[in-house]
């Protein structure tokens, strides 16, 4: 107890997820530095330029580890309130520069304040979309009035609907009933209205109107709203066109990386849902007026928006306590899908009466997300037997074809995209995105985002200038991983070998375990990346939880092969398939079976939005498909166990063999572990 005492205090940066402890008095912008942590500052910590904004987060943390208390950092100076009086901080803000370190600490880096912005790999796919979107524009001549026939306006428009567009069942929003007569008039008794029809039939409500014939466009947002990042598509609603695509990071990760972290922050802190709640929908807002101007529209013009996200995010959204999906049965408030009114959320950049859909979740851990990736890789529509893999903190996983679909989530945690990693980072230009190990030298080379060179071709150290190399991504680190396995750096435990038994000096020991040197950029002021023990433990307990899933589906099924596999998500398109079936991420199959489907959620989110006909097929698709609860089935832990070996301890992966070495080395003590790396398998077959 009193070891911990005279500890200095914890400080842990999201989304970095790197950590350090400090002395008291230590300013946050002096501990980010130190660690790495990219947080911006161009005054030299005067407080004047206000790029080193940061986020305190207070209660109890139990992912981290601490408890920050009020006092955990300083009080607010004179420095701090002369910068609000003048440009105001957004509420909650410090300046780095200015908050000192009392006591342990969570610190958020919110996106505007990192240097490095974050890359969010959430493009939109090209995709043929049959348009018949629920949202449609109508111009209509209304009658005027007459003292002999004393109708209101709204019930003439309504009979100018019926009449020229055979519309009926419409209604009007009170909202909007006190412009009604104004536009009218002002159109010369000629309106457009923005029409939106619900895809169970019935009522028809007018969202917008303007005088005469407008020009005006009208767009759509679809959001893919996961854990770790917000990406949205702006879309016209009269074509499907994307005008443009966004995301930002997910505010609530400073409550915790992972779902159950949020859950827990939620049961641990009274009015913890209610805290993420208010953050992710001021991140919707924020991204909402960030796309529009991008795609210079005016936020008023977005009438609707299509929503998918996990169950934990939906709970959080819709402002619904998650509790209940921490603990068995994991029920969900609702698994339906939801028509709502941007109001209802207070989403007040986009039109105040734009509508809002919901997909329908398949299961308590089984999302909206994975029913839009069903909707958009249709795999009860496949003649072969399909694995689908949707990437991310929490892996949604469907296996199916025409005669039937089975889903399944899995806890993968951050780790896949570059947090709970030593020299991690969220993808930003800087990361190293790929990398290949020399299997006789063990000399690495490296490309990272920003630049299309490798690290040993000519004009690469001058590209990279700017940025630096700063760490190392989600596709980064399973690619180092895998090739550490091919080049005999690591054995099938996942166990680093030491100097002696691999041959290199980049192999340095670190206490017992041993990590290896990637790049030292410690001359030029930057970091040295390695790869540790621990970090090939958090890559192996991620694609253990990856393959688990999968191979429980096949189980489910009653197969040991599955034809072909789709890898989709935030960086789904980014993952080398061999790499990953090195790692042992996904079963054994030919490599030109293992392909992208990019951010198929934000596909399917975007085929909701662009056709109503589709909000219906997805209804009807999620309540067919088979849900297979991981937590409950016993055989999950004893895949989850077998597939902490790399690629695997128990499952032959012969095609994977006809496309590399695999070194038989073994680091433990005693083993065969010597230089050079033991004895190697039979290469190629043929």
């Amino acid at each position: 107890m009193s070891t911990e005492q005279t500890q200095d205090p914890l400080v842990i940066f999201t989304p970095s997820g790197k950590r350090g402890r400090f002395p008291v008095g230590t300013p946050v912008l002096t501990a980010a530095r130190q660690l790495g942590v990219d947080l911006d500052s161009v005054c030299g910590g005067r407080g004047i330029c206000s790029k080193c904004q940061i986020t305190p987060s207070y209660g109890d943390f139990p992912k981290h580890g601490v408890t920050v208390e009020d006092g955990a950092l300083s009080e607010w100076n004179k420095v701090e309130q002369r910068y609000d009086d003048k440009r105001g901080l957004k509420e909650g803000r410090r300046l780095g520069c200015q908050a000192t370190v009392q006591g342990d600490i969570v610190i958020d880096v919110p996106p505007e304040s990192q240097v490095h912005k974050q890359v969010v790999r959430k493009a939109a796919s090209a995709r043929v979309i049959e348009m018949d979107p629920a949202t449609r524009l109508y111009y209509v001549e209304v009658q005027e009035p007459d003292m002999h026939e004393p109708t209101g306006d709204l019930e003439r428009l309504k009979i100018a609907l019926k009449e020229q567009w055979d519309l009926d069942q419409v209604t009007l929003p009170q909202s909007l009933l006190p412009r009604l007569q104004t536009v009218l008039r002002k159109g010369g008794w000629t309106i457009t209205v923005a029409l939106h029809k619900s895809h169970e039939g019935g009522e028809q409500q007018i969202i917008e109107m303007w005088p005469g014939l407008t020009e005006e466009r009208i767009y759509g947002l679809a959001i893919d709203l996961g854990s770790t990042t917000i990406a949205a598509h702006l879309c016209d609603l009269r074509n499907g066109q994307v005008k443009a695509s966004s995301g930002v990071m997910n505010p609530q990760i400073r409550f915790g990386e992972d779902l159950m972290s949020r859950v827990s922050y939620s049961m641990m802190n009274p009015g913890g849902d209610k805290e993420m709640t208010s953050a992710v929908r001021t991140a919707i807002n924020g991204l909402t007026e960030a796309i529009a101007t991008e795609a210079g529209i005016r936020p008023f013009q977005i009438l609707e928006t299509v929503f998918v996200c996990n169950p934990v995010m939906h709970h959080l959204l819709l402002g619904i306590d998650p509790v209940e999906l921490g603990q068995a049965p994991f029920a969900l408030a609702t698994s339906q899908s939801l028509s709502l009114s941007a109001r209802d959320l207070e989403l007040n950049v986009m039109n105040e009466n734009a509508q809002i859909y919901i997909l329908p979740c398949i299961a308590g851990h089984v999302g909206a997300d994975a029913a839009a990736v069903a909707l958009s890789e249709e795999p009860n529509k496949s003649d072969d037997l399909a694995l689908i893999v949707d990437v991310g903190t929490n892996a949604e996983i469907l296996l199916g074809d025409k005669s039937g679909v089975l889903a399944c989530s899995s806890p993968t945690g951050p780790a896949f995209e570059g947090a709970q990693i030593s020299s991690g980072q969220r993808a930003a230009p800087g990361a190293i995105e790929a990398i290949r190990i020399d299997p006789v030298t063990k000399e690495p080379r490296f490309r990272v985002i920003g630049c299309e060179k490798w690290s040993d071709e000519d004009g690469f150290w001058d590209l990279t200038a700017q940025t630096g190399i700063t760490g190392i991504c989600g596709s980064g680190i399973i690619e180092a991983v895998a090739e550490m396995r091919i080049a005999g750096l690591v054995d099938p435990k996942g166990l680093i070998g030491s100097a002696e038994q691999t041959g290199t000096p980049r192999c340095e020991a670190e206490g017992r375990t041993n990590s290896y040197l990637i790049h030292d950029g410690t001359e030029d002021g930057g970091p040295r990346i390695t790869v540790t023990q621990q970090d090939i433990r958090e890559i192996q307990l991620a694609k253990s939880a990856l393959y688990a899933g999968a191979r429980l589906l096949m189980d489910k099924r009653e197969v040991d092969k599955v034809d072909r596999i789709l890898l989709a998500g935030a960086f789904g398109a980014h993952i080398s398939a061999l790499h990953a079936m090195v790692l042992g991420m996904i079963p054994d199959v030919p490599i030109d079976k293992v392909g992208s489907a990019g951010n198929a959620a934000g596909t399917g989110a975007r085929i909701a939005l662009c056709n109503i006909g589709a909000r219906r097929e997805v209804e009807t698709l999620v309540r067919q498909i088979t849900k297979i609860e991981t937590a409950i089935e016993e055989k999950f832990q004893e895949h989850f166990v077998n597939a902490n070996a790399i690629p695997h301890a128990t499952d032959p992966f012969p095609e994977l063999l006809t496309q590399v070495t695999l070194p038989e080395v073994d680091f433990n003590t005693g083993g065969d572990g010597g230089e050079g790396g033991g004895r190697r398998r039979r290469r190629r077959r043929g």
